[in-house]
């Protein structure tokens, strides 16, 4: 692998040629990440089409707490990495080798990364010398500037439009950078980026130091002088890493900046909120923290958050280490809304970590523009799923002065759904429709990497609508709530083009289109005049069907009742939210035609 990480010798890219070995599969990747909380290894499969999403193999996770094997209890100082502990990790790690030689991983596409309690540790280098000696591997140490960089592209693999600060909060250390990430372009700060000694285990630690041996008021005192200077490093580092004017600007505008939040430490806050958003009435129906996002009062919301810590029996993908951490990160939390310029407007949480960041930094830009949602459903796609995607399109009305389709409904978005079409479509009719609309948060693309839960909300409301929309009394719930996570124009939306996807579906029962012979041209135009009201505002589909010798009346008819449920779409009592909620009138016109050609997705990019 390259990406400006050195290899050990004899493990460079070049090697991989020559150890094909009977079994092996040179696109799978092993990486150990020896974190500061625990040590992860992950076997990951890099072959296209699929690269994008960087599909897993295998994970595990060893519970070894490399930072508190170096704090003495009793004193808080530190101490080297105990014989034991160095047993425990060399051990974990030869049984790591054994199963990537069972799943076929070449020895030279494994790595095995440490972080700040390894690079720190008073016996670093005779930890690293028993881990190779035992191994035959070169622990790759990276610098602290190194593990904000890993971080941040770690997190600009989890989704495909990154713009705000980035920030990895380990066990050991903090680090701290601005990113914007477009079309497979990453930029971060020139300086790379600003560590800290705040990790979610050090924090933690330093806290409690102020307050031994010291009165109620003393240590107070020292907390808060403490407090004072963490912001002011915060606000020294914001100003060390020269943000963009573009960022400031858009920060000041939108009343803060969007932070993205990868490590442990800031993935535990994360289900500590979705912990809150499911059991206080809000019944948030996706529990994947990647592409999880919390609104600024929330994220600032400590009070609430350290008394759930402190209260709940049991709390989703939270471990009592974690629980015991939470007012170390509340601490930061408050201080970095107190000293951040602009403060917050919202956090994104992303699963990007070590391995997915070591990974994507290496892809060629080409694969890492591609769109996660589309690759992942690229597999289920059927045989005409671009031509599928174009009728789509077409049934979309163009921009108007006053008038355009959500800026979410993007083409990778109806590529997606055109992929995705016929996957449920073999099910039974009481089961497709839950089946699709679950297919996102908990089926078949749950455990896809880098998609925002507002997409996943997308597509699986409009698969749910292809099949008709129809669900049994126990999933009305999930659906309302998956909409929650979007607008009301935005699951209108959901709506109507589900339904296309609907009248697709009955008219190419197989997914095979012959372009050369197409059924059926949709077009669709914004209109001033389909409601009592002249200046009601709607949409208008006119959709040409091929001419046929046979009984073309039959054939019209049988359109015409499909496309009455598209317009029931457009019915003020359809509407999301009741007769005065958001809706869009909806006329659909079916005429004869003799049809030449059927409509390339190019023609809609």
């Amino acid at each position: 692998m390259g990406g400006g990480m050195d290899y050990p010798p004899g493990r460079g890219p070049q090697e991989r040629s020559r150890h094909a070995d009977a079994g092996q599969n040179d696109n799978f990747y092993a990486v150990v990440d020896m974190g500061s909380n625990g040590i992860r290894c992950s076997i990951s499969d890099l072959t296209s089409p699929t690269t994008r999403v960087i599909p897993t193999v295998h994970f595990h996770r060893v519970n070894i707490s490399l930072y508190e094997a170096q704090v003495d209890p009793n004193t808080g100082e530190r101490v080297p990495i105990s014989q034991r502990v160095i047993d425990r990790v060399v051990s974990a790690i030869v049984r790591f080798q054994i199963i990537c030689v069972e799943l076929g991983v070449p020895a030279s596409n494994i790595r095995i990364i440490a972080t700040e309690a390894t690079r720190t540790a008073i016996n670093s280098e005779a930890f690293t010398n028993a881990i190779l000696s035992k191994t035959g591997i070169t622990v790759e140490l990276l610098r602290k500037e190194e593990e904000g960089i890993i971080g941040a592209w770690g997190i600009a693999s989890s989704f495909s439009d990154v713009e705000g600060l980035a920030l990895d909060l380990g066990g050991g250390s903090m680090q701290m950078t601005w990113i914007i990430s477009h079309t497979g372009s990453v930029r971060i700060s020139p300086l790379g980026a600003v560590s800290f000694p705040y990790g979610a285990a050090a924090l933690t630690q330093k806290l409690a130091d102020l307050k031994r041996n010291k009165s109620e008021e003393d240590a107070k005192k020292a907390t808060e002088e403490f407090r004072k200077e963490m912001a002011d490093n915060f606000r020294s580092a914001f100003e060390r890493l020269k943000v963009p004017e573009t960022l400031k600007a858009k920060a000041h505008a939108q009343g803060g900046f969007p932070l993205y939040l990868s490590g442990g430490g800031f993935r535990g806050w994360g289900y500590l909120l979705l912990y809150l958003h499911q059991t206080r009435g809000q019944n948030y129906p996706i529990s994947i923290i990647n592409g999880y996002t919390a609104p600024k009062a929330d994220f600032e919301n400590t009070d609430a958050l350290k008394e759930v810590a402190r209260t709940a029996d049991e709390i989703f993908r939270v471990s009592d280490r974690r629980r015991g951490q939470v007012p170390s990160v509340a601490f930061l939390v408050n201080t970095l809304a107190e000293s951040l310029p602009y403060g917050i407007k919202e956090a994104h949480f992303c699963q990007g970590g070590v391995r997915e960041g070591v990974l994507f930094r290496e892809m060629l830009p080409v694969v890492r523009q591609q769109d996660p949602l589309e690759v992942a459903t690229a597999r289920y796609a059927p045989a005409s799923a671009q031509a599928i995607a174009a009728l789509m399109l077409a049934s979309l009305p163009r921009p108007g002065q006053s008038r355009s389709v959500p800026s979410v409904i993007t083409v990778h978005l109806v590529q997606s759904f055109a992929n995705s079409l016929y996957v449920h479509a073999s099910m039974a009719k009481e089961v497709s429709s839950s089946a699709a609309l679950f297919s996102t948060s908990t089926g078949i693309l749950a455990s896809t990497h880098g998609i925002p839960h507002a997409h996943r909300a997308l597509l699986a409301l409009m698969l749910q609508e292809r099949y008709g929309g129809e669900l049994p009394p126990r999933d009305i719930g999930f659906k309302s709530h998956m909409q929650g996570i979007l607008t009301p124009e935005e699951v209108w939306w959901t709506r109507y083009l589900g339904k296309i996807g609907y009248i697709i579906g009955q008219i190419y029962l197989t997914g095979a289109i012959d372009t050369s012979k197409p059924r059926i041209v949709p077009s669709a135009k914004w209109v001033n005049n389909l409601g009592k009201k002249e200046d009601q505002e709607g949409v208008e589909l006119r959709i040409a069907i091929q001419k046929v010798s046979y009984d073309p009346t039959q054939l019209k008819e049988e359109l015409q009742k499909d496309t009455r449920k598209l317009e029931k779409v457009g019915k003020r009592k359809n509407w999301i939210g009741g007769r005065d909620g958001w809706g869009l009138k909806v006329r659909v016109l079916v005429e004869e035609e003799d049809l030449l050609v059927s409509p390339t997705l190019a023609t809609f990019q």
